[in-house]
């Protein structure tokens, strides 16, 4: 049986060590990448085309729910399990929504990380305890009754990218060399994004994107003064 190929995503190298110690123990696991943020795992993931992305939820540059909705999008055969702090059903929903094929609190014992990922690559979900399949369905149920559009679905992946580099503090010259655009291109970007989320500022701005958790509380941002 050939090797499970693993894609590691984690902003912290000791982190990421541990994980690939971890992993590498198993036989039928092979890393054969690691990213530091959300960028560089939408790029290594589309490169490498691992069976498997084990991803921090939260990650600069690109945050994780949309590097994994990218990923996801563009490479349907690679599995993505979700690391998170974050055992609240609203974070576990989103991933889900967004493809994820597991969710792993980062509080989970090691055994529960090399059975979310057996269970991602053989084509099944898994929730590491104590998240339960019913409580996530029941929550899954009412967001669907509720059936509101969520504006922030109305943007596109660029704008998404644009929105939490500018509320990282970026300039619109420092988004367009990280994204490889022109700055002018980057300034319509953010303009559109404005009008589509109705924000006047970019105190509004960071104050959405701390909301939506796109970017952590302390991120260079003081939510209290906002």
């Amino acid at each position: 049986m050939s090797a499970i190929t693993i894609l590691l995503v984690d902003d912290h190298q000791m982190v990421r060590e541990g994980f690939r110690a971890l992993l590498e123990a198993q036989k039928d696991f092979r890393i054969v990448g690691e990213a530091s943020d959300g960028l560089e795992a939408v790029r290594l993931a589309d490169q490498l085309r691992p069976r498997v992305v084990v991803l921090d939820l939260m990650m600069p540059k690109l945050r994780g729910v949309e590097a994994l909705r990218q990923i996801t999008h563009r490479l349907p055969d690679t599995k993505v399990v979700v690391l998170s702090m974050h055992s609240n059903e609203a974070y576990v929903l989103e991933a889900l929504r967004n493809g994820a094929s597991a969710y792993v609190l980062k509080g989970s014992t090691a055994a529960d990380l090399i059975r979310a990922v057996r269970e991602a690559a053989a084509g099944r979900h898994y929730l590491s305890p104590p998240l339960s399949e019913p409580a996530i369905d029941a929550y899954k149920e009412k967001a669907r009754k509720a059936g509101s559009l969520d504006i922030y679905e109305t943007l596109t992946n660029r704008e998404r990218e644009v929105l939490q580099l500018t509320a990282e503090g970026h300039t619109s010259a420092q988004i367009a060399e990280k994204l490889f655009i022109s700055p002018r291109t980057a300034e319509t970007h953010r303009a559109n994004l404005f009008k589509k989320l109705n924000l006047h500022s970019q105190a509004e701005l960071i104050r959405f994107a701390l909301q939506r958790g796109i970017v952590p509380m302390g991120n260079g941002s003081d939510a209290s003064s906002l």
